[in-house]
């Protein structure tokens, strides 16, 4: 069984985000990651891996973005995975979803059609929660998403998708697209011997030539959405104190919010 996790390295969210003089995010000149949302993603496969016993699975993570989204990548080889892939080329940058799913979806060919293709709900520098929609299309898969729990027996795949005012069931046949969200349970840590094991794991390495991507169909200019204006977050101000004189606390504070309409 091949399963392939789609993987995001994002800006560090407790860091200074800053973005370029284009309006698309500074993915370089800030601290970056592996997308916590993808460790999730990440997560689920191995663990479908670990419960497959005496059968070989390979769970190999794809990664799409500059040089040093090569951390994202190992980072998922330290978690566990087996092998790894990042598609880095200049003409990529400030792409949207779909160049991105694109983009993707041509790796997932050059690597082999998997059995399970995994992905996070979405990334966290940008949350539109779309590209594994977009993904299946491109593929002609089925699509299982916004899992909360996965279980998996054979071919089938059955997950478990939590509403607004309900909780759907939803099963698929491999292969197919799987996006888990954050509910699905916490991803591991990297142990001593997960990370000198990284070490020794290959990461090979696409450009678009090698994926026969024109670049005239990513990057920044054809993009559907673009982010017209920024401006910096406007300084925190001074917050109201609300004393409590003779026992009056309780009442002033609930005025105070009733006034903002937070009750």
């Amino acid at each position: 069984m091949n399963i392939v996790v789609c993987v995001k390295y994002v800006p560090d969210a407790t860091a200074d985000r800053q973005f370029e003089s284009d309006n698309t995010v500074d993915r370089v000149g800030v601290d970056g990651l592996l997308s916590e949302l993808d460790e999730y993603a990440v997560e689920q496969s191995l663990q479908i891996k670990e419960k497959r016993e005496g059968e070989e699975v390979t769970v190999t993570a794809l990664c799409v973005g500059p040089a040093e989204a090569e951390a994202a990548v190992r980072k998922s080889l330290q978690m566990g995975a087996d092998a790894g892939v990042h598609v880095i080329d200049d003409a990529i940058a400030g792409s949207d979803a779909i160049a991105t799913s694109l983009v993707l979806a041509k790796a997932i060919e050059k690597i082999g059609q998997p059995d399970l293709i995994v992905c996070g709900m979405a990334s966290t520098d940008a949350g539109m929660s779309v590209v594994p929609a977009m993904l299946a299309e491109r593929l002609g898969l089925p699509q299982v998403t916004f899992a909360s729990v996965v279980e998996t027996q054979g071919d089938q795949v059955r997950i478990k998708r939590d509403g607004d005012t309900a909780t759907e069931v939803v099963g698929g046949t491999l292969p197919l697209v799987l996006s888990v969200t954050d509910q699905t349970g916490e991803a591991r840590y990297p142990s001593f011997k997960g990370i000198m094991a990284a070490k020794k794991k290959t990461v090979d390495t696409y450009s678009l030539g090698d994926l026969g991507v024109d670049a005239g169909s990513v990057g920044l200019s054809v993009a559907w959405t673009e982010v017209a204006e920024t401006s910096a977050r406007p300084p925190r101000t001074a917050g109201e104190i609300v004393t409590d004189e003779s026992g009056s606390g309780a009442a002033a504070l609930a005025e105070f919010l009733a006034a903002k309409k937070f009750i």
